[in-house]
C-alpha cells in the first residue's frame, strides 16, 4: 500500500510539473521580479540601486498617476454595467431564435471579438476621421457640426468605450447565452401555468438562475477594463492633454521611453494591487446580493 501511494504521488506530480514549471516562469518569477523592482531606481534593462519606497512616495506626488487612475475608473464606468446590461438584452432576443437565424445573429456578434486590436481601432479611425468618417454626417445630424473625436477631451473616452463595448461584447454575450440554456424550462412552464407574464419570468425566473453568469460578467469586465491600453495608444496616444491617459500607458511611457524600470514596475504593481483588491471586493458583494 505505501509502494503504490508514493507511486500515485510520484504520477501526481509528474502529470503537474510542466504547469508549475510553465506558472513560476511566466507568472510567479516576473512578479517577484517586478515587485523587487519596484524598490529600486533600475532602468529598463539591468539592475539598480535599492531605494526603498521612494518610488511609491515619488508616485503618491505624481499628477500624472492621479489623471491616469481617474481616467481608469471613468473608463470603468462607462463600459463595465452598460456592456453586461448592452450583453443580456442581445443574448435575450439571441436565444428566442433558433436554427440558421441564431446561428447566423450570435457569429454576427461574435465577430468582432475575434478581430485584433489593431484592425478593430483601424476601422473604426476610419469611420469616425474628421474629414472623411461615415458617422461623421450622424454627428453632425445631432450635435451640430462635426467633431474630431480622438482629440476632443469630452468625447475621447466615450468614444473609446463605444469601440472596446463594440470589440468585446461578443463573449459576453455566449456567456449568457450558455447560462441561459441551462435554466430549465419547466420552470417556464410552471411559472407560465401559475399566470406570470413575460416581465414577471424575466424578474422571477430567468434574472435569479442568471445572476452567478452576470457576478462573472461583469467581474470579467472589470479585470479587462482596468488593464485599459491597446484601444487608447492606437486611437488616441492618451490625448488630447492626457484626458485618455491610462495607468498602462504611464508604465509604459515610463519604462520604454523614458527607461525609468523601477518607477515603471511601482506604477504596475500598484495596477495590479487595485485589480485584484477591486475585482475580489465586486465578486464578493454580487455573491452576497446573489443569496438574498
Amino acid at each position: 500500500m505505501i509502494t503504490n501511494r508514493r507511486k500515485h504521488i510520484a504520477i501526481a506530480m509528474t502529470l503537474i510539473a510542466p504547469f508549475v514549471f510553465i506558472f513560476g516562469l511566466v507568472f510567479l518569477y516576473p512578479t517577484i521580479r517586478v515587485i523587487e523592482l519596484s524598490f529600486t531606481d533600475a532602468p529598463l534593462i539591468g539592475s539598480g540601486e535599492w531605494i526603498g519606497l521612494d518610488n511609491y512616495k515619488k508616485l503618491l506626488s505624481d499628477n500624472l498617476f492621479y489623471t491616469s487612475l481617474k481616467n481608469n475608473g471613468y473608463f470603468v464606468l462607462l463600459t463595465v454595467v452598460p456592456t453586461t446590461v448592452i450583453a443580456l438584452v442581445i443574448a435575450l432576443a439571441v436565444n428566442r431564435l433558433s436554427g440558421r437565424m441564431q446561428a447566423l445573429m450570435l457569429a454576427a456578434f461574435f465577430l468582432p471579438y475575434i478581430l485584433p486590436v489593431s484592425v478593430v481601432t483601424q476601422i473604426w479611425a476610419w469611420m469616425l476621421d474628421f474629414q472623411f468618417g461615415i458617422l461623421q454626417p450622424a454627428i453632425a445630424f445631432f450635435v451640430g457640426e462635426r467633431v474630431p473625436v480622438f482629440r476632443h477631451p469630452v468625447w475621447v473616452m466615450p468614444t473609446v468605450a463605444t469601440v472596446t463595448i463594440w470589440w468585446t461584447n461578443g463573449f459576453n454575450v455566449l456567456l449568457f447565452i450558455a447560462g441561459l440554456r441551462n435554466i430549465p424550462t419547466e420552470l417556464y412552464e410552471a411559472a407560465s401555468l401559475d399566470g406570470a407574464n413575460r416581465w414577471q419570468l424575466f424578474w422571477k425566473v430567468t434574472w435569479p438562475l442568471l445572476w452567478p453568469v452576470t457576478a462573472l460578467v461583469l467581474t470579467l469586465q472589470l479585470i479587462l477594463q482596468l488593464k485599459l491600453f491597446d484601444q487608447v495608444y492606437l486611437l488616441s496616444g492618451g490625448g488630447p492633454f492626457n484626458s485618455s491617459y491610462v495607468l498602462l500607458m504611464m508604465v509604459y511611457r515610463e519604462a520604454f521611453q523614458l527607461n525609468n524600470g523601477g518607477y515603471a514596475s511601482a506604477v504596475a504593481l500598484v495596477l495590479f494591487v487595485i485589480i485584484m483588491v477591486v475585482s475580489v471586493l465586486q465578486f464578493q458583494l454580487l455573491r452576497i446580493g446573489g443569496r438574498k
